[in-house]
This record gives C-alpha cells, structure tokens and sequence, in this order.
C-alpha cells in the first residue's frame, strides 16, 4: 500500500515541527545530507570524505580529504594495551551480542584515554588565541605553566612510546598536504622545548591535535573523531575473542588476589550478646 506525502507528513508532524537539524533532510524516496542527494554521494565520496561532511557541512579540498583519512587511519588500534579494547573483549567473552561489546568499549572512554585528543586540541586553540602571533613566547609560557602545576600537557609523552612513530609521520604528511598552520607550529614548538627539557615528544593527539585544529574543527569534536577512527579495531578485537578465545576470559588466577585489610567477622545474634 503507497503512503502519500500527506500521510508521511502526518507521522513526521512536518506541519508542526518540534525538532530542528541541516545535517540530513528525509521525504518520501529522498535524502539529502547537507544538501547532496545520497545516492550522488554513494560510490562517489570516500567513507572519510562523508564524515567530514556530516560534521562540517561541507565536502573536504583533495588535500583536506587526503589529511583526514590519514588522522583517521591514526587512530585505528594499538593493540590490547588500551582499556576500551580490553573492556569491550572482556565483554565479549561473557557472550554478549557485538553491540553491547562494542558500547562497553566505547564507554572506556574517558579523560585518561581518549579524551586527551580534545585535552589537546582545546590547549592548543586556547594558546593560539592568547598568542598575538608570538608562537615561541606562548609555548614558553605554556610549558612553564604545566610544569608549574605539576600537570602534563596533553599530548605530550606517550606510556609505551619514546617517539611515537604515528606523529611524525602525521606531520610529515601536514606539510605535504599544506594542512599545518599555527596550531601545529605551536604544538612543534612545545615539543622543541620539551625535548631539550625533559627529553619528551609529541604523540600522536598532539600532532592530530594541531593538525584537525588547522583543519578549522572545534576541540569539543575530539574524542568523537578519535572514536569514528577507533571503532573498527573495537569490532575487529570483539570477533577475534569471540572466535579465537575461549569463553570467560580468565586473566588471573584466585591466588593472584590479595585480599588487603579483610578480616574474618561473625554475626553475633541478641541472644548471645
């Protein structure tokens, strides 16, 4: 039975509309994002090409394109090492659908891994703003700033890595591609000065860090693209401990616990008091 536009219009209340969007506009037989038609888009755009769209409203220069799939690819996995890859496996041993799997990882996320990749990108936009073009003064007030608290910069320093090895290539692509601007000198400068200090480079949120803030996004956008990038290697871990492991992951055994300050008790009844 045909649904005529009046009667899409009924179940949509387009009439008295109550929710507002420009991504992704739906009629009858019609969708249009960003003002593309879908099926102009599908076979004709790159998966990271569409996700530049949806976010900026706008289809990436070449260079642009080429940038942002390589930031893409970045972020795609680092092993068993982060707790989201080993929430989401743990999940999925006890035999939970790939979904909940998948959600539990996603759910790792948090400021100490994941969100340094917005840490950083709000840094850097914050101490281009307050720079006035002076890009070696700020990163010298900045570093003694974070030294001063005792706090690190984010996107500085990697647990696992000395030089991490994702960064320089990102930003050896940056200048291919003439995607690196203030933020990313701001950032190579912080690095110049933490290198002969302390002996420490940016990882690979710094140089993404600078580079998607040249490239016009918003530091509160962060952790939603490192988590486009990452999610495939969530699913990937997810059906290969559903496959190749046995179910109930057992990562220690009972003797490996230490019980710290627990002590036997009894319940003493009225009538024994």
């Amino acid at each position: 039975m045909a649904i005529g536009r009046e009667t899409i219009e009924n179940l949509l209340k387009l009439g008295n509309p109550k929710w507002k969007t420009s991504i992704t506009s739906v009629e009858p037989n019609k969708l249009k994002t960003r003002g593309y038609p879908q099926e102009d888009l599908i076979g004709n755009i790159s998966f990271p090409e569409m996700v530049y769209l949806l976010i900026k409203g706008e289809l990436p220069p070449e260079s642009e394109s080429k940038m942002f799939e390589a930031v893409l690819t970045s972020f795609c996995d680092h092993s068993v090492t982060p707790p989201s890859t080993q929430a989401a496996r743990i999940i999925a041993s006890t035999g939970s659908p790939m979904h909940a799997c998948v959600s539990g990882g996603l759910l790792a996320f948090g400021k100490h891994h994941a969100g340094a990749i917005e840490n950083a990108m709000k840094t850097l936009q914050e101490g281009v703003k307050r720079s006035h073009g002076d890009i070696e003064a700020t990163a010298r007030e900045m570093v003694d700033e974070f030294l001063e608290s005792g706090d690190k910069i984010p996107g500085f320093g990697h647990r696992y890595h000395n030089e991490d090895p994702r960064a320089r290539k990102l930003i050896e692509l940056a200048k291919e591609y003439g995607c690196s601007g203030i933020h990313t000198e701001l950032a190579l400068t912080i690095q110049s000065i933490l290198l002969e200090e302390k002996g420490i480079r940016m990882n690979i949120d710094g140089a993404n860090a600078g580079i998607l803030s040249d490239m016009g996004f918003d530091w509160t956008i962060g952790t939603g693209i490192f988590m486009i990038g990452r999610l495939p290697a969530l699913v990937a871990h997810i059906y290969e401990e559903q496959t190749r492991e046995a179910p109930f992951r057992k990562l220690f055994d009972t003797e490996e616990i230490y019980y710290d300050g627990i002590d036997e008790r009894r319940i003493i009844k009225e009538d024994e008091k």
